[in-house]
């Protein structure tokens, strides 16, 4: 039974499910060439290929799930790193940027939670909608910038998809994440199924232009695997799937404490 005191945005990123959407949401992220750039200008990415994660599971958990205090603190955080991060004919202050990377990290969600968990009723999904803006917002993105409405979104996300080229940029920072040696090595084992989940999840068109390979054979895997998860998720139980949230906001909050 979910909590009526929970938002629609709080509702959906506390499911483990969603993390799985975590490697398409970056590599989406940097199918614009001016995130590329900046990542690869000003990133370690091939070197702490979990840095980026968890700098996102901060924002993420921190924003929506955390105080107003805590909220501040790693927003606050993120914009004295974007400071920094700009170069020839790119800034991480710019709006249509922060849009685009915001909307990366609604459409990833969407797409995971109702993966596994079926269709979002139309209330709900307009509420996260409108509460995902905070995602650019408190970065800086004035909020008239954000589509009101799910349909304003998709016509939004259908242009910026239509224009997206991939850099060598943003094949080098795939390759790194799908292919990392940085990766503990008994972690290892679990790269091919996050090279097939992450693959799997991007549209083709982007899957051919970063180079990835996929055919019927990873298809077919990559189907059984959505309908196993399909399934099983609904069935286990809520407090056992916000588990990773909750360790998470756990560890993010003993460093709020130490930090802030």
């Amino acid at each position: 039974m979910r909590n009526p005191d929970q938002t629609a945005i709080q509702r959906v990123v506390g499911e483990a499910c969603v993390l799985a959407g975590a490697g398409r949401a970056i590599l989406m992220q940097v199918a614009h060439p001016k995130v590329a750039q900046g990542v690869a200008e000003h990133s370690n990415f091939a070197e702490h290929p979990f840095q980026r994660l968890r700098g996102t599971l901060d924002y993420i958990y921190g924003t929506t799930l955390g105080t107003p205090e805590e909220s501040a603190w790693v927003a606050g955080g993120v914009n004295r790193i974007h400071t920094y991060v700009k170069g020839a004919g790119y800034s991480a202050n710019d709006p249509e940027l922060q849009l685009w990377v915001a909307a990366t990290l609604y459409k990833s969600a969407v797409q995971i939670y109702e993966m596994t968990l079926g269709p979002m009723p139309p209330a709900m999904q307009e509420e996260f909608c409108r509460e995902s803006a905070l995602y650019g917002t408190l970065l800086g993105c004035p909020e008239e910038m954000w589509p009101s409405s799910v349909a304003e979104f998709e016509e939004y996300w259908d242009k910026a998809l239509a224009e997206l080229v991939i850099s060598d940029g943003a094949k080098q920072i795939c390759h790194d994440l799908l292919y990392s040696r940085a990766v503990p090595l008994y972690l290892r084992p679990l790269l091919p199924v996050n090279r097939l989940i992450t693959t799997g999840l991007l549209p083709q068109r982007l899957r051919d232009e970063f180079g990835l390979v996929w055919d019927a054979r990873r298809e077919r895997l990559f189907r059984v695997g959505v309908r196993a998860a399909r399934l099983t998720y609904p069935r286990v139980p809520r407090r056992v799937r916000r588990l990773p949230m909750t360790l998470y906001m756990q560890y993010f909050r003993r460093r709020f404490r130490a930090y802030a």
